[in-house]
């Protein structure tokens, strides 16, 4: 069965106790620690859930707001139903083959011919 996992990323949330209200706020923390993003990339990654992210960001980010890495997102896992294909025969034990059947030719002869 396959899972489906959804995560959030909870930077905007560790701002908002660290006291900090824009994105523009973590410019300076970031480039202390040696990453340079630009507004517009960090705004991103504070605004939506990034599909992938830098070890070295998400290792800045811990350090600025001094939390774990487990700490920067929460995630669920749920257990997806997946479709099957459904077939016009079964497996084949249950009625033969349509392959197997094939239509017999019809011959159209006048009364007259007979």
């Amino acid at each position: 069965m396959k899972r489906q996992i959804e995560y959030k990323f909870r930077v905007r949330e560790l701002m908002a106790r660290a006291g900090m209200r824009n994105s523009r706020d973590l410019v300076d923390p970031l480039r202390d620690r040696g990453i340079t993003l630009s507004e517009s990339q960090i705004y991103r990654l504070v605004s939506q859930d990034p599909d992938r992210i830098a070890f070295q960001v998400l290792a800045a980010l811990c350090d600025i707001f001094a939390v774990e890495a487990s700490d920067m997102f929460t995630y669920t896992s749920v257990d997806v139903k997946t479709k099957r294909d459904r077939a016009a025969v079964g497996q084949g034990t249950d009625v033969p083959l349509l392959e197997a059947y094939r239509p017999v030719r019809a011959r159209i002869r006048r009364p007259e011919d007979d």
